[in-house]
C-alpha cells in the first residue's frame, strides 16, 4: 500500500478524498491509503478523514504520494515541495504557468525517481472521446473551438491561455502539434468579462481558431466547427450528462505509473510541454504588444 495525501479540498479535492476511500474493486486505485488532508483552512475531519500540515506531510515517512488540488497558482509552488520532499505528485491541469516551470518539474521528477502525472480529465469524458472517432482520419481544412463560462479569476488561474489549457489540449490531440500565429485579449475588468481569440496552425496549415470566453451570464459550454475536406462538424456529440467516474479513472492512470505497470509516456510528456508552450507564446504574444490586449 501507499499512503497518499490530498492537498486542496476544493470540490476536486473532496471528490479525491471520496474516490481513494471507495476504490473501484480490483483496480490499481486499491494500492492507495488516504493518510490525510492538507488544507489552508481549518477543517478538522472529512469524511473521518484527518487534516494535516503541510509539513507533516512532506516529513512524513507514511506519505509517499500528494495529490494537488489547488488552484493553478499554488501547482508549481506545491508540485516542487513535495517532489523535493521525495514523494510522488499527481498534480491538476496546468502543471505549471509557464512551460520552463514544468520543465523544470519534470527534470527534478527525474531526478528524484518519482513519477510527476498531470491530470487530464477532459480527455476521458465521453464526449471528447466520441469527437475523437468522428474527427479520426478525416482532413482538416479548417476549424473554430469556442468556450464560455462564468468569471474566473486571473490571479489565482492564469492568463486565459493556462486557465484554459483542457480546450488546447483537446486540439492537440486532435490535430497534432500546432503553431501559434496570433491572439488578442478583450476585457472589462469592471464586469469580470474576457474573451481570448487564439490564431493556431496544424503541420498542413490548416488554420485552427480557439476563443476563451468568460463572463457573468456566459452559461458553460463549447461550440465547434470543423471543416473536413468530406464533412462539416459543427456540434458536439450527444452523450449523456454524466462526468462521474473521471477522477477515478485518471486515478488509476496515476497508481498504474505508481506501481509500474504504465511508465511515464513520452508522447504525454511531450503534448503537454507544447501546450504550455503554446500558452505560453499566446501570453508573451499579448503582454508585449499593447494593441492586442485591450480594456473596454
Amino acid at each position: 500500500m501507499l499512503g497518499v495525501v490530498v492537498v486542496g479540498i476544493g470540490i476536486a479535492g473532496r471528490v479525491r478524498i471520496r474516490d481513494l476511500l471507495n476504490p473501484m474493486p480490483n483496480t490499481p486505485s486499491e494500492n492507495l491509503k488516504l493518510i490525510g488532508f492538507v488544507s489552508r483552512r481549518t477543517l478538522g475531519k472529512i469524511e473521518h478523514v484527518d487534516q494535516i500540515t503541510l509539513d507533516e506531510a512532506l516529513l512524513s515517512d507514511q506519505v509517499q504520494a500528494a495529490i494537488i488540488c489547488l488552484e493553478n497558482s499554488f501547482h508549481e509552488e506545491y508540485t516542487r515541495k513535495f517532489l523535493n520532499a521525495g514523494k510522488h505528485v499527481c498534480v491538476e491541469y496546468p502543471m505549471a504557468l509557464s512551460v520552463a516551470a514544468a520543465g523544470e518539474l519534470w527534470d527534478l521528477a527525474d531526478a528524484k525517481g518519482k513519477i510527476l502525472h498531470v491530470e487530464h480529465i477532459e480527455l476521458l469524458t465521453a464526449e471528447y472521446n466520441l469527437l475523437k472517432q468522428k474527427v479520426s482520419g478525416k482532413e482538416l481544412m479548417e476549424g473554430t473551438l469556442h468556450f464560455t463560462g462564468g468569471p474566473l479569476d486571473r490571479q489565482r488561474n492564469g492568463f486565459p491561455a493556462f486557465s484554459g489549457i483542457a480546450r488546447l489540449t483537446w486540439l492537440i490531440d486532435l490535430f497534432g502539434e500546432l503553431t501559434f500565429k496570433s491572439a488578442t485579449l478583450s476585457e472589462d475588468l469592471k464586469q469580470q468579462y474576457w474573451k481570448m481569440t487564439a490564431h493556431l496552425h496544424t503541420k498542413d496549415n490548416r488554420a485552427l481558431t480557439w476563443i476563451e470566453e468568460r463572463g457573468p451570464g456566459l452559461r458553460r459550454g463549447k461550440q465547434i466547427n470543423f471543416q473536413f475536406k468530406s464533412d462539416i462538424l459543427d456540434r458536439l456529440p450527444e452523450v449523456p450528462n454524466n462526468h462521474s467516474g473521471l477522477f477515478m479513472k485518471d486515478l488509476n492512470l496515476f497508481v498504474q505509473k505508481l506501481v509500474g505497470q504504465h511508465l511515464t509516456d513520452t508522447p504525454e510528456r511531450k503534448r503537454i510541454l507544447h501546450c504550455l508552450g503554446l500558452a505560453d507564446e499566446m501570453k508573451a504574444f499579448c503582454e508585449q504588444s499593447p494593441s492586442n490586449c485591450h480594456d473596454y
